[in-house]
């Protein structure tokens, strides 16, 4: 009978130890920044890993607010052989913030505001938004998830990392 009960409160502390977390999730004024938002992910492991390099992570930390459209780490796969590692190097940190901040749009674009048009990045250059069929391209990249909410802007996932002119 004391075994039973002991169970039946570990099991109740456990619940209650989890179910705060998962309602943190559901509730934006409880999720983290940008950069936050994207380590936690899981999938975006090499971005972090730029943002980081390139001396970013501040900056999406900022107040905001961002779109950012966000490659996985398959995306960043997809690049010729040696590209990430060369882009990494401190010698490569211009040119890695003008990557990534092609990557990032002034404001916060929900998907229901996107339409087709050109948007000004943070580094200046336009990029291309195609919206056909109920599917949205960002220069050639397939926007794969969209709306993901961090407390200083959205994130929208897309499949390929886009490089400017």
């Amino acid at each position: 009978m004391k075994m039973t009960r002991i169970l039946a409160l570990v099991s109740l502390m456990a619940s209650a130890l989890t179910v705060p977390a998962v309602r943190a999730s559901e509730d934006s004024t409880h999720v983290g920044d940008i950069v936050a938002v994207a380590s936690g992910a899981g999938k975006f492991n090499t971005l972090v890993a730029a943002v980081k390099a390139a001396g970013l992570v501040e900056t999406l930390q900022g107040k905001g607010p961002f779109t950012v459209f966000a490659p996985t780490d398959e995306a960043f796969a997809k690049l010729p052989e040696g590209t990430v590692a060369s882009l990494l190097k401190p010698e490569n940190k211009e040119k890695l913030v003008a990557i990534l901040t092609y990557h990032v749009l002034s404001g916060k674009v929900m998907a229901a505001d996107v339409k087709t048009m050109k948007a000004k990045t943070v580094n200046g250059k336009e990029v291309s938004i195609k919206v056909e069929d109920s599917k949205v391209m960002v220069d050639g990249a397939k926007v794969i998830k969209t709306d993901v909410v961090a407390k200083n802007g959205v994130i929208h996932v897309i499949d390929a990392v886009i490089l400017p002119n």
